[in-house]
C-alpha cells in the first residue's frame, strides 16, 4: 500500500468514483460490487471522503463521473454527507457530473438533492424494457420503474439523461429489441449507450453458456446491431463511439454531438482522469493506478491515512501511446494525424503504419490526409483493431 503522496504534477481535470454496492450482482456483470449493507456503506462513505480530502489539492474537475456498482443505492443521509464534503474541498462545479442510477433507486428526493448540488447528467440503467429478459439478467427494477424514474428525473431539470440499453441478450429476438429501441427514442433522452451482451468468466452467463443452456448467435448480433445504428440515426441520434449515440444541439465539440459523454470522450482520447473509491482505475502522470478490489481493505487504508492501491504501473511512453491509438479508433471520428502526436508525441503514420494498413486491407478504416478512423464495419471489429495497434511496455 502507498503512503499519502503528491497525486500528479499538474492540476487533473476528471474525477472518477467507484462505488461498489449493488442490491443484487446482475447475471451478466463482472465489475468489482458487493451486496449492499448499511453499516459497511457508511463505513465506505467515511474513506471515500478521506481520499478526496487526500487528493483534493491535486483535482480541479471538469468532468465527473459517479459509476458503480449502484451509486443511487446510497442513502439520501450518505450523498448529503458525499456532497458537502465536495463542496468543502471545492471539487463541485464541473462541467459534466454523471450519477449512475438503477431505476429502482430513484426518488424524487435523491434526484432534487442530485441538481441541488450540481449533478447534470444521469446514466440509467435500464437494459431492457421487456420484463422476461429483466428477469433474465437479474436486474431488480421492472418496466414500469423505468417509466416513473425517468418522469422523475425530467421533473427534478434533468435534461441530459442517458439509457443504458443490452442487445444480444440471451432469448431477446429482432423484435423485442426494435420494440426496445423505438421505446427508448420515444422517452427523449439525450443520449443511448449500447451494449452487446459480454461473456465474462465467473459470471452466472457465463457458466450457463459453458454449461450449453444457450447459443451465441453472432449473426442477430450483427443484424441488431445494424437495426440500431439505423433506428438511433433516423431518430436524430449521432452515433460518436461503438456503443454511444447522442443528441446533437448547439456544441463546440469539434466532430462531437453536444450530447456525448464529456467524462469518457476525455478518457477515450487519452486524458488523465484521477479514481476514487474500491477497484476504482485510474490514469495520471504516465501511471495506471488502482485501488484494492476490496471495500473491507480501502476502508482499512483509508482509515490509516494511506491511499488504497493495488497497483502503479509506470508505461513507457510507446505503450502509452498505443493504449491511447486503440481506445480512440473506437470514436467514429478516428485521430486526426496532428491531434494524436500532440496527444502522445508520436506520429501515427510511421510506427503504427502496418497496421494502419492491416485495417485498410480488411476495408475497416478509411484514411486521408488529415485523420484515419474505423469504417461501420471496421467498428465491429474495434476490440480486435485495438490488439494491432496496443504496443508492448519493455
Amino acid at each position: 500500500m502507498n503512503s499519502i503522496s503528491k497525486v500528479s504534477s499538474s492540476t487533473v481535470s476528471s474525477l472518477y468514483v467507484h462505488v461498489p454496492f449493488c442490491a443484487t450482482k446482475c447475471e451478466y456483470c463482472a465489475f468489482y460490487s458487493e451486496a449492499s449493507n448499511g453499516e459497511q456503506m457508511s463505513r465506505y462513505v467515511d474513506a471515500l471522503i478521506r481520499e478526496m480530502e487526500l487528493v483534493a489539492s491535486s483535482i480541479s474537475p471538469k468532468t465527473v463521473f459517479f459509476g458503480g456498482g449502484t451509486p443511487s443505492l446510497l442513502s439520501l443521509e450518505n450523498w448529503r454527507r458525499i456532497m458537502n464534503a465536495m463542496e468543502r474541498l471545492d471539487l463541485l462545479g464541473a462541467d459534466e457530473w454523471t450519477v449512475e442510477c438503477n431505476p429502482a433507486t430513484v426518488s424524487s428526493e435523491k434526484a432534487n438533492l442530485f441538481r441541488q448540488y450540481g449533478v447534470n447528467r444521469i446514466s440509467m440503467g435500464v437494459q431492457s424494457l421487456d420484463e422476461s429478459l429483466l428477469l433474465r439478467l437479474g436486474r431488480i427494477h421492472t418496466r414500469d420503474m423505468v417509466f416513473k424514474s425517468f418522469k422523475r428525473l425530467r421533473d427534478a431539470g434533468f435534461d441530459n439523461i442517458n439509457l443504458d440499453l443490452m442487445f444480444a441478450i440471451p432469448g431477446q429476438t429482432m423484435k423485442i429489441w426494435k420494440s426496445t429501441i423505438e421505446e427508448a427514442i420515444a422517452f427523449g433522452s439525450e443520449h443511448l449507450s449500447c451494449y452487446e451482451v459480454i461473456y465474462e468468466e465467473d459470471t452466472p452467463l457465463f457458466e450457463q453458456l459453458q454449461a450449453g443452456e444457450f447459443d451465441v448467435d453472432e449473426p442477430l448480433s450483427c443484424e441488431m446491431y445494424d437495426e440500431l445504428i439505423s433506428t438511433a440515426s433516423s431518430a436524430g441520434y449521432v452515433q460518436y463511439e461503438v456503443a454511444n449515440f447522442a443528441k446533437n444541439g448547439e456544441t463546440d465539440l469539434l466532430k462531437l454531438p453536444s450530447y456525448a459523454c464529456k467524462h469518457n470522450v476525455n478518457y477515450w482520447q487519452g486524458g488523465e482522469c484521477l479514481a476514487l473509491g474500491p477497484s476504482a482505475s485510474g490514469f495520471v502522470d504516465g501511471r495506471r493506478i488502482q485501488n484494492v478490489a476490496n471495500t473491507e481493505r480501502y476502508c482499512q487504508q483509508l482509515e490509516l491515512g494511506n491511499r488504497a492501491h493495488e497497483t502503479v504501473e509506470q508505461l513507457s511512453p510507446l505503450a502509452l501511446a498505443g493504449e491511447t491509438a486503440a481506445f480512440g479508433l473506437r470514436m467514429n471520428a478516428g485521430w486526426e494525424f496532428d491531434f494524436f502526436k500532440k496527444v502522445t508525441g508520436y506520429d501515427l503514420r510511421t510506427e503504427w503504419i502496418d497496421d494502419m494498413q492491416r485495417s485498410l486491407d480488411s476495408h475497416w478504416a478509411v484514411k486521408t490526409e488529415e485523420s484515419f478512423f474505423l469504417t461501420r464495419e471496421g467498428l465491429r471489429f474495434a476490440d480486435l483493431v485495438a490488439e494491432w495497434f496496443i504496443r508492448p511496455d519493455l
